[in-house]
């Protein structure tokens, strides 16, 4: 079992797991009672996750750091999407991303994990109706899970988007921290503007 993260905490990935260059983020939720769509709400909740590779101006070079459903996999090799989820239904990791440590290029600093609803405003979404959503890291040479944080509920009213966590390299040690910050944002277009 991992550390369970609080918000705005960190942890060193490099003295949880000596050697460490291979893991995987997971990435879940579940829709709420309240899910949006009108009088009859919707059984539909499509949540995108993202990985923003920034530089250390905490900016993105071009459009090929930015992984997500229409960008799988960064041109270094060192970051790959698994897939896109379209409901959120199903036990354990809705989305995945898996990462090589060992092959991000030195200009790219840090990792912005960011989850969005897609169409939140045609289907009237926002996280206060996502439950049970949770960000994690896992060791994919052992498959020991080394970090878990876990968020919901009525403090993301009216937010549709998320910067969830953030994998950073400082003085060549790679750490993770459990960000948690809700955003209003109409789509991912609208969220990269803040790192343009």
């Amino acid at each position: 079992m991992g550390i369970n993260l609080e918000k705005g905490q960190s942890i060193s990935l490099s003295k949880e797991a000596p050697g460490l260059t291979k893991l995987m983020c997971g990435l879940g939720w579940d829709l709420g009672k309240n899910g949006g769509g009108g009088l009859f709400g919707t059984s539909k909740c499509d949540l995108d996750v993202s990985v923003l590779c920034l530089d250390p101006n905490d900016k993105i070079k071009d459009s090929s750091n930015v992984i997500y459903f229409g960008n799988l996999k960064h041109k270094s090799g060192a970051i790959t999407h698994l897939g896109d989820n379209l409901t959120g239904v199903g036990e354990g990791d809705d989305e995945q991303v898996i990462i090589d440590l060992s092959r991000i290029p030195k200009e790219i600093n840090k990792l912005v994990f960011v989850v969005n609803i897609y169409d939140c405003i045609a289907r009237k979404q926002d996280f206060s109706q996502i439950k049970n959503a949770f960000v994690r890291l896992v060791n994919t040479t052992n498959n020991k899970e080394l970090a878990k944080y876990n968020l919901s509920g009525a403090e993301y009213k009216g937010m549709t988007g998320m910067l969830m966590a953030e994998i950073y390299n400082h003085n060549n040690e790679w750490k993770m921290t459990a960000v948690g910050n809700g955003i209003k944002a109409n789509g991912l277009q609208e969220i990269l503007r803040n790192y343009a």
